[in-house]
């Protein structure tokens, strides 16, 4: 066979090999698009059920509310006497009710919050305010709380010199009465210390601490997460939607801030949110 004989039969082969792989080539992409488009249609889904999911949310949280505060209103009517004096046994149960309905109010609105947060429908309104004045506020929403208990010492320590904030206080607010709720639900005795000091020269920590029964180290990377609870015979005679904290890391980012916690099971626990001190524009321009 000649030289010219046998580069035309490599060459031939190499066409051949070519061809093969531009097949082989070909039916991949087409292997690839079709994952991408079952991708897509899959993501698609997955949007769709989660729309489906907050809508139901705000749906049916918007329908427990109205007959729950007309439960709340009638028990108002009844513990008042409106109607004529209630004996102790009566009075207790009326207390009763309405401490069921003040706990499923406060689950529904738990729902309602996440719902639009899902649904990109809740609105951040930062405006300049002085922390003592929420602290105050705070103080006197529990003051009722702690004095009925009377084991637990709530605090408020005096904060340093700190300038004026610029975010949604009522935002902050709730992520404080969450913490503080907390704190008091799991410190049978003993002291729950609200405090504010500069985390950096841009940013703010808010920390409330506790002197309560703790929490086990393999909870604490979960706390923040949709539904979870801590695992303690305090928790199995209090109901809840676990949906606290969740709200609480997700009111944060809403804030450009996080939140974070430390905790000793035996010892209490410190939960705290860190915020800059002014809320940066564009941060909640999208109403998200």
């Amino acid at each position: 066979m000649s030289d010219i004989e046998g580069t035309a039969a490599e060459l031939a082969r190499a066409l051949e090999e070519n061809a093969a792989l531009r097949a082989e080539l070909d039916e991949t992409n087409q292997g690839v698009l079709a994952l991408y488009a079952e991708l897509d249609q899959q993501a698609e889904q997955l949007r769709e059920v989660s729309e489906l999911k907050s809508r139901f949310l705000s749906y049916m949280s918007h329908e427990f509310r109205t007959p729950l505060g007309s439960i709340l209103s009638m028990t108002r009517l009844l513990e008042d006497g409106l109607d004529g004096p209630l004996n102790a046994e009566q009075l207790k149960q009326v207390r009763f009710i309405n401490a069921g309905a003040v706990e499923l109010r406060d689950m529904v609105d738990d729902l309602l919050d996440l719902a639009k947060i899902e649904a990109g429908r809740i609105s951040i309104s930062p405006a300049w305010f002085d922390l003592m004045d929420l602290f105050s506020a705070l103080r006197g929403m529990f003051r009722p709380l702690v004095e009925g208990a009377g084991s637990v010492e709530l605090v408020f320590e005096d904060p340093p010199s700190l300038p004026m904030l610029y975010t949604d206080d009522t935002k902050l607010a709730q992520i404080l009465r969450n913490f503080i709720s907390n704190a008091l639900k799991f410190t049978p005795n003993g002291k729950v210390t609200v405090s504010a000091g500069m985390e950096d020269e841009g940013h703010i920590r808010f920390s409330v601490r506790d002197t309560g029964i703790g929490i086990p180290e393999h909870m604490l990377g979960a706390l923040f997460e949709d539904f979870v609870q801590v695992d303690s015979p305090i928790q199995k005679r209090l109901r809840g939607t676990g949906l606290g904290l969740a709200l609480c890391r997700r009111f944060a980012e809403l804030l450009d801030g996080s939140v974070g916690v430390h905790s000793e099971l035996g010892e209490g626990s410190e939960f705290y949110v860190t915020l800059p001190i002014k809320l940066q524009p564009g941060v909640s321009d999208d109403g998200a």
